[in-house]
């Protein structure tokens, strides 16, 4: 009799071990052909840019997604410039999630990684980069916009690099 038991165990276990990888194989199947959800992951990852060269004074648009989708990181770069009152703005869905100049950034010691998701750098040759990221990822539903707003002279470009997905 015990024999039989252990069979009925195995035969269980190994029908549970089935089903599970079958559930994983049309999941991933599913992400495959663009319906679903992605598992573990963000689906469909890419990388917009936007760029405004030379950038005089005023608001520029830099990058704008149309959603839904799934904001990961942006970097910003600033090349040139006399003060450094640029101001960096991030909007979701309408809502004002990131708004500060690089002065401010750095005044405020965001100047290495951090929980609040923003860290200035500055290289060799004085291009300084904002970088956003979180510790997940940010839906949006409607749009995403990554907008600056230059209020010094001599900023030779601006870059913006988003990455997100579906």
């Amino acid at each position: 009799m015990k024999k039989n038991g252990l069979v009925v165990v195995i035969l269980v276990v190994a029908l549970i071990s089935i089903m599970t990888i079958t559930s994983r194989v049309v999941a991933l199947e599913k992400v495959k052909v663009g319906v679903g959800t992605c598992l573990n992951g963000i689906c469909f990852p890419e990388r917009t840019q936007g760029l405004k060269a030379p950038a005089p004074k005023g608001d520029y648009e830099l990058v704008t997604l149309k959603g839904p989708g799934t904001f990961v990181s942006a970097e910003i770069s600033k090349q040139g410039g006399t003060n450094d009152i640029t101001f960096i703005i991030l909007d979701i869905d309408g809502k004002n999630v990131v708004n500060l100049s690089v002065a401010a950034a750095k005044n405020w010691g965001l100047t290495q990684d951090n929980p609040y998701g923003l860290a200035l750098l500055e290289s060799e040759a004085g291009i300084k980069t904002l970088t956003i990221g979180y510790p997940f990822p940010l839906n949006f539903s409607q749009e995403l916009k990554i907008k600056v707003t230059v209020s010094e002279d001599n900023v030779k470009q601006i870059i913006a690099n988003v990455i997100h997905g579906k």
